[in-house]
């Protein structure tokens, strides 16, 4: 650990307890304390202290990878009416109990809880990190289901980019193509919050079905909802060759570095 301590919600993301997200929700929750003392949003973990989170304790000893459990990456196909935040805010069933693995493990990035597909689950934080920056513009695919038959203008519209008043944002072309009537994929470098359903209703349709069929390199495939596997060797290859370039940083912690020179 640096000498200068490390944020707390980055020491409880690359230990594998939670992204720094969600981190960041059991501070201001009060579950998380360094010392015995509540923690506060910010604060920094320094060698020696122990922090415990939900009950559970981690040692923060200098150099003391021991708290960090073998790496898991999991293909998870998570069923609709799943949520995919473990917070006390929604009493729907989570995406971490659904899957109950014998290993802390937490989704990468989420799927809301009317949607189906796959999500990647790990207890790899950095990995976490790179994938979730939407800077990294990592591709996802999905199949959607609409209300009413799909017209070429529609899909020369969500091509092109949609602008989403609520956000106040427009969206970044992206490649859209018809797989029916009133069907289309979709292929996303973008993660803004229900973007797809947002971008239909902008245009006058309404999501009936949303299935993510694959996250960069990984394929939905045949896996049944509920049910997970392990990514192959050749699978986990490629997404890292493919994260090589990608940072775990935010954009801001990207320009305090090079403002600092590093």
């Amino acid at each position: 650990m640096e000498t200068e301590g490390i944020r707390l919600n980055k020491f409880l993301s690359e230990a594998g307890i939670c992204s720094r997200r969600e981190a960041d929700r059991f501070i201001e929750a009060g579950k998380v304390s360094i010392n015995g003392q509540a923690a506060t949003p910010g604060q920094r973990v320094f060698p020696g202290q122990s922090v415990m989170i939900n009950g559970r304790t981690i040692s923060a000893g200098k150099g003391d990878k021991s708290h960090k459990d073998e790496p898991v990456l999991l293909a998870v196909h998570k069923p609709k009416g799943i949520v995919c935040t473990t917070s006390d805010k929604d009493r729907a069933p989570n995406i971490v109990d659904l899957v109950n693995y014998p290993v802390r493990i937490y989704p990468i990035g989420r799927l809301d809880k009317e949607s189906e597909g796959l999500i990647l689950m790990t207890n790899q934080g950095a990995l976490v990190n790179k994938m979730m920056r939407s800077g990294n513009a990592h591709e996802k695919e999905y199949l959607v289901k609409v209300n009413r038959p799909v017209t070429d203008d529609f899909i020369r519209k969500m091509k092109k980019g949609v602008f989403l008043s609520e956000l106040n944002v427009t969206t970044r072309p992206c490649f859209v193509a018809k797989a029916g009537e009133k069907a289309f994929r979709i292929i996303l470098t973008q993660g803004l919050n229900r973007q797809i359903r947002r971008m239909c209703g902008q245009l006058g349709f309404e999501v009936r079905l949303l299935k993510r069929l694959r996250i960069m390199n990984i394929e939905l495939g045949d896996l049944k909802p509920g049910a997970y596997r392990e990514l192959s060797k050749r699978e986990y290859h490629q997404m890292k060759e493919a994260l090589k370039g990608s940072t775990n940083l935010s954009y801001k912690e990207q320009k305090k570095e090079i403002s600092d020179g590093r």
